[in-house]
């Protein structure tokens, strides 16, 4: 038994905190997925309904002298939707919760909606409604609400099995890039550079590789906000199993190579968060049916084992000098 007395947020981390959280709630008899995965999910007369939330926290997930009201938008429903493909659903409707000072200026708070309609409206998602309030900084919480016909089509964390290989779609690590090159290169010109960090400000949920996943049979997989480390424990501890990586085979993109050493490019690919790629578990008969299907790049980089549950082996001519001094995003750490 755990006691909490005179305890704080940074001693038990974030993940502490939410294994805390689920067993004070437990899990609701309707619930399909609950607290642990990437969505919510239950059971209605037409199918299964799934439901993600996620916060952007002024000074915390952002800052004014790199992001603009337009792009902050655009990322804050990106989030969402990502957490919507990991489970392999189809979303529809976004609530949201606006916290500001009252000093903002009117231009800019239409503007976050028009970075929220843009993205909405490229997979159809309607912008219903929430709440707006006062606040000393900016707070922003989204509701996206979807569905899927399917429970046996969902995507979880807990379906991994020895002998699957583990893939991810697109290139991890270019919004990390695009972040490091913010606070290392303020005022960018260089085009290459200003790219990766659209890729920071600005990404694109795999919906549609999700919706795929889920059609193609694929049990595991979830999307790497965190880092493809962090993202991948968060498998393996679910899955009861472990994962070997070649570090040989990742996909780095080739600008986060022209833009950093060969070392901090993998350090980049393994760690940085904010992505939104789909890190997910399948046989090779299956990844190659789904990479035959997508144009989005679809690349194996690794394996399921079964040795001590969480453990991540890193294997190929650079796994001996990358040095992993975080494996990527824990809010309270």
């Amino acid at each position: 038994m755990i006691y909490f007395f005179q305890m704080i947020l940074a001693d038990i981390g974030e993940f502490g905190l939410i294994e805390q959280i689920q067993k004070i709630t437990g899990h609701c008899s309707d619930l399909i997925l609950g607290i642990g995965d990437d969505a919510a999910a239950w059971q209605n007369e037409g199918g299964i309904t799934l439901a993600a939330t996620d916060s952007l926290i002024e000074g915390i997930h952002f800052e004014w002298n790199f992001s603009n009201w337009h792009d902050l938008g655009w990322k804050s429903l990106a989030a969402n939707l990502s957490d919507i493909a990991a489970v392999g659903g189809k979303p529809r409707v976004a609530l949201v919760a606006l916290a500001m000072p009252k000093t903002t200026l009117i231009e800019n708070v239409l503007n976050f909606y028009k970075g929220m309609s843009e993205l909405g409206k490229a997979f159809n998602v309607a912008i219903g409604g929430g709440n707006i309030s006062d606040s000393p900084q900016v707070n922003i919480t989204l509701t996206v609400i979807g569905y899927t016909e399917n429970s046996a089509g969902l995507l979880t964390r807990s379906g991994a099995i020895p002998g699957e290989k583990i893939a991810i779609t697109g290139a991890p690590g270019s919004a990390a890039a695009g972040l490091r090159l913010l606070h290392e290169k303020p005022g960018l010109s260089d085009k290459s550079a200003r790219q990766l960090v659209q890729c920071f400000l600005k990404p694109y949920p795999r919906l549609i590789e999700g919706l795929l996943l889920a059609e193609e049979g694929v049990k595991t997989a979830i999307d790497t906000s965190d880092g493809l480390i962090a993202d991948l424990r968060h498998i393996l501890k679910a899955s009861r199993v472990s994962a070997i990586i070649d570090t040989d085979k990742l996909p780095v993109a080739p600008l986060v190579e022209a833009s950093f050493t060969y070392t901090q490019a993998l350090g980049l690919a393994l760690t940085g968060g904010e992505d939104y790629e789909l890190l997910f578990t399948a046989d090779d008969a299956t990844i190659q049916e789904i990479t035959g299907r997508l144009k989005t790049p679809v690349t194996v980089i690794g394996e399921i084992i079964q040795l001590q549950p969480e453990s991540v082996k890193l294997t190929g001519k650079s796994a001996g000098c990358i040095k992993l001094k975080t494996e990527g995003w824990k809010h309270f750490a």
